[in-house]
């Protein structure tokens, strides 16, 4: 029993996502979700709304699942989006290139084995 949601074009750096990943994979649900909703962070908003839908999605596929406790994070990938190159004005009138980078969010969620 599998469940996923997928985020794209979000408009963070994956390096700056990737970090909040690594603290959420393998948890429970439930501990995954409190812990991003304390973070006082706004890189962390993303993964709470991937991590929401993949459970309202789990939910809608499996109507037997009550509650975020019998649900695990199986995985979560943080892939790179596209790149929106721009210029900016530099010191003595030069063009400074830019690079933003987007990240896209894949979240699977699925039943606990214990």
């Amino acid at each position: 029993m599998v469940a996923r949601a997928i985020s794209k074009y979000i408009r963070i750096s994956p390096y700056k996502l990737r970090p909040y990943a690594d603290v959420i994979r393998g948890s429970s649900v439930d501990k995954a979700y409190a812990w991003l909703k304390t973070c006082a962070v706004k890189r962390a908003e993303p993964l709470l709304k991937a991590l929401a839908s993949a459970y309202a999605n789990a939910q809608v596929k499996h109507p037997e699942i009550d509650s975020m406790a019998t649900l695990t994070v199986k995985e979560v990938r943080i892939d790179q989006g596209p790149i929106v190159k721009y210029f900016k004005p530099a010191a003595m009138g030069r063009a400074a290139p830019q690079r933003k980078r987007m990240s896209h969010i894949t979240v699977i969620v699925g039943k606990r084995l214990s």
